[in-house]
């Protein structure tokens, strides 16, 4: 007799269900609508007219790249992500080696980490209004302490000078998130066979040779993910930007979230607008993020894979040929 099959592939469908209507409701529908209303007319509180411009469907698209604020908020993000993940990358790839490091010997590793990574789990808001007190102005813990070591005789209004004010923000940038990156890099150092490193130190290789030559190539992946996450993350930063200085001065802390905001919940709210500027983020951020994977992939790998693929095509043309 034939022993009936018993299949449990449908409880994996079952309990995938809350995942994937949770994930249809709350971000599949928002992002298929924010596309389709950028080809539309929609804007203002209440009105529920979306006509599509079908005579020059790209014309919201266009008028958002042509825009100046929108171009200085693109400007603002890529200079501050840029100058807060690079220091970022650094300290936290210094921490992660040093930490695991069979070599050296730290004491209270646990009490470190939590210090580190810190800064991640306090709320922006919070963070935005304790920099806000710091570099408060005419009286402010910054102020103070200038004027008593003698830089300055006069508080100054640090907060109304635009390149004060970005590199503040870089700041907060770099202390919230290199402690986050440090546990990540730290989890896929960990992830090396010990093995490797026991072979490198036999073979006489210092702790610089052991780092460049065999951590950075065994977390490429980790790299990548890491890489890509803060990409995603920087393009789309608001919540400093916004609840610290709103933009200002001069729009020098103006990013690309905090203008599609402006565009979609202030002024004339322009919807349309702001969907058409969070579409070409959108873009911009799947390019960027495709290159990072092509040029960080396995070389060694995807060589492999060709020579299989051709091998492949010479036994099947050798059996047609039969």
């Amino acid at each position: 007799m034939k022993r009936k099959s018993f299949s449990y592939a449908k409880y994996g469908y079952m309990f995938s269900i809350p995942f994937v209507l949770a994930f249809s409701i709350f971000t599949l529908y928002p992002i298929v609508y924010t596309f389709v209303i950028g080809f539309t007319d929609l804007k203002g509180i209440g009105n529920v007219d979306i006509n599509i411009l079908w005579s020059d469907p790209f014309k919201n698209f266009v008028t958002v790249l042509k825009n100046p604020s929108f171009q200085t908020a693109f400007k603002n993000t890529v200079v501050i992500w840029l100058l807060n993940f690079t220091p970022q990358m650094i300290l936290a790839l210094v921490i992660a080696a040093w930490f695991t490091d069979k070599r050296c010997k730290i004491k209270g590793q646990g009490f470190f980490k939590v210090i580190f990574y810190m800064p991640n789990i306090i709320t922006a808001a919070t963070i935005a209004i304790l920099f806000a007190s710091l570099f408060g102005f005419p009286k402010g813990p910054v102020n103070d302490l200038l004027m008593k070591i003698g830089f300055t005789d006069e508080p100054i209004n640090m907060l109304q000078m635009g390149w004060v004010a970005q590199g503040i923000v870089i700041f907060i940038q770099t202390w919230m998130w290199y402690g986050y990156t440090s546990i990540v890099l730290m989890s896929g150092i960990l992830g090396i066979s010990p093995e490797l490193f026991e072979a490198a130190e036999v073979d006489g290789a210092n702790r610089t040779q052991t780092f460049f030559k065999i951590t950075i190539p065994n977390i490429k992946t980790i790299l990548l993910f890491t890489l890509v996450t803060s990409l995603i993350g920087g393009l789309n930063m608001f919540d400093i930007p916004k609840l610290f200085l709103d933009g200002k001065p001069d729009n020098a802390t103006l990013t690309t979230s905090v203008f599609i905001y402006n565009q979609a919940f202030s002024g004339s709210y322009l919807y349309a607008r702001a969907a058409a500027a969070s579409v070409i983020m959108f873009l911009i951020i799947c390019v960027i993020s495709a290159l990072m994977f092509y040029v960080m992939r396995d070389k060694d790998e995807a060589a492999l894979r060709k020579i299989v693929r051709e091998q492949e095509k010479a036994y099947k043309k050798k059996l047609k040929g039969l």
